[in-house]
């Protein structure tokens, strides 16, 4: 029996830290499918020549990451309205007919991230704090809103960031001073920290969690520590944790779909297999 090879990537610069390729891989095997998962180093100033190349050498799409999520965008020939209110792509499909199609799976990898952590999770149950404004935070911040959260607060260190998404997003959205941070923490449901303190080699994200409920999730983009000194300090007092893991693993399975015709399970030996890589 002949098996349609199946070829996909990532797209990135620098690229060899991505663990798509040993996420998709992984994939590939467990259901036996014909085909593989590459990371491409593309440059900036190469990027839609890379894109083009997608419908010629016959892939059937790639992951885009690290700098190119905003600037792909002006290169597809459909990009879906979630992306488009997310402001960047995450995810290519090459259609039948060649068309490029964008879409962004970020967000629902954070909201499966968070339902795996905690099933009885829901989005309207108490105010959200968000520190970060950047492309981690948009996601996020469209995703929660979609599935209900009915305040969002956001904090970043320069806070006309932070101002441009609730202008954009809506009266559901307040903005805080970075040195309120520790004050805005008071009732809230859910704490998430998009930035990239805490990260293996950056500083520490200094937060003081007094007011934060016990009952409160919290959760890191970060999964490089899995256990960043957010989560040790917030596991400490009694509060559910969430890392970045779950959201990298879930982010991945609608493009696996679209392009192998699977939807992937995320099981204990992919995370494991992933852990072992960090």
């Amino acid at each position: 029996m002949n098996k349609k090879y199946i070829m996909a990537g990532v797209i990135g610069w620098p690229i060899a830290h991505s663990r798509s390729p040993a996420i998709h891989n992984h994939w590939i095997q467990q259901y036996n499918l014909c085909g593989a998962y590459g990371q491409f180093p593309v440059e900036i100033n190469n990027l839609e020549m890379a894109i083009q190349g997608l419908k010629a050498l016959g892939l059937a799409g790639c992951n885009i990451t690290i700098p190119h999520k905003v600037a792909a965008m002006r290169h597809m020939d459909w990009i879906d309205p979630l992306a488009q209110r997310m402001g960047a792509i995450n995810t290519i499909v090459v259609q039948a007919d060649g068309a490029l199609h964008g879409f962004n799976n970020d967000g629902f990898g954070y909201i499966q991230s968070l339902h795996e952590a905690q099933p009885s999770w829901q989005a309207n149950a108490g105010p959200v704090v968000i520190l970060g404004a950047g492309g981690a935070a948009r996601a996020i911040v469209v995703s929660l809103l979609d599935a209900g959260a009915e305040e969002i607060r956001i904090l970043n260190r320069t806070r006309d960031k932070a101002e441009a998404l609730a202008q954009e997003f809506g009266s559901r959205i307040t903005t805080y001073e970075w040195r309120e941070r520790h004050e805005a923490l008071s009732g809230c449901a859910l704490l998430v920290n998009t930035t990239s303190l805490g990260m293996h080699g950056q500083e520490a994200l200094e937060i003081n969690l007094a007011q934060l409920p016990t009952s409160a999730l919290v959760s890191d983009a970060i999964y490089v520590p899995l256990e960043t000194p957010l989560l040790a300090q917030a596991r400490k007092r009694g509060n559910s944790t969430v890392n970045g893991l779950g959201m990298l693993l879930h982010q991945a399975r609608p493009a696996f779909h679209a392009w192998f015709g699977v939807m992937p399970e995320v099981t204990p030996e992919l995370r494991q297999t992933i852990i072992a890589t960090l």
